[in-house]
């Protein structure tokens, strides 16, 4: 098996980490998508100042186990540059607030506007609710987690629907694919998790094939999408669920922080 690298110090971490999202950028960029695909966001270029600045204070440690999402939300990641970004969470419990620029073509009903944006990522207000919840501090969180998403763009139809990656058609899709697998094994290589975990089940898919011959143990947790009937009737129980059956809340002795009293 593929074992990570292990040539990246601590220090350096946050900024190897921007430069593989810097490579997958251009690289996607390059990339063109036919119908039903009318608009491509692509926060790594707009919003790349806050999606840096999220990679640079908090990837400073090599975490237990990486969290992988899909691709950004139009009210979460599309407008703050961060995985999961609910602008509130990323602002206020995060400790970044960072100027977004616009991408180059904008559906009239998806506007970015960044730290403005009025609309809540009910994904993201979930998913960074329950870190906050159960860990109390960002610290503490990222002491054993970290979050990416496995695509970092975003596509919307004619009408300015939301089209997530799995409904893509197949044969448009693969480039796009090979390149996000790369960019997710560069990203383990760094990090050297010890799982990951895909945030629904196309997360989970492309990291097992992407990571196949890694030396990783590759898991899943519910998303925590409103689009979900479990989600909405309680999120955060099945998350807990989740990681406690892959036995990564209560480890003992590797440092794994219980659900927080305060």
């Amino acid at each position: 098996m593929k074992p990570p690298t292990g040539d990246v110090s601590s220090a350096n971490v946050g900024r190897a980490l921007a430069g593989i999202s810097r490579r997958l950028a251009r690289a996607l960029d390059a990339l063109t998508f036919a119908a039903p695909v009318a608009y491509v966001y692509n926060p790594l270029v707009y919003a790349r100042r806050p999606h840096e600045a999220y990679l640079l204070a908090h990837a400073d440690r090599r975490p237990d186990v990486l969290l992988v999402g899909m691709n950004p939300g139009p009210w979460g990641m599309a407008q703050t540059g961060v995985p999961f970004g609910e602008v509130e969470t990323v602002r206020d419990w995060l400790g970044i607030k960072e100027p977004v620029e616009s991408p180059p073509r904008e559906h009239p009903k998806r506007r970015v506007t960044g730290f403005a944006c009025p609309r809540s990522e009910v994904s993201g207000r979930r998913l960074w609710g329950w870190a906050k919840s159960r860990f109390g501090t960002p610290a503490r969180f990222f002491r054993r987690f970290f979050v990416v998403n496995y695509c970092p763009l975003m596509f919307l139809d004619a009408a300015g629907r939301n089209l997530t990656p799995d409904k893509l058609p197949a044969g448009a899709a693969g480039p796009m694919l090979d390149l996000c697998d790369e960019a997710l094994r560069r990203v383990v290589e760094t990090l050297q998790p010890g799982h990951v975990v895909g945030v629904g089940a196309f997360a989970e898919t492309r990291a097992r094939k992407a990571l196949m011959d890694f030396d990783v143990l590759v898991g899943r947790m519910p998303h925590p999408s409103p689009a979900s009937p479990a989600a909405n009737r309680g999120w955060e129980a099945l998350a807990d669920a989740a990681l406690e059956h892959l036995d990564l809340l209560k480890r003992p002795g590797r440092g794994v922080v219980a659900p927080s009293s305060g």
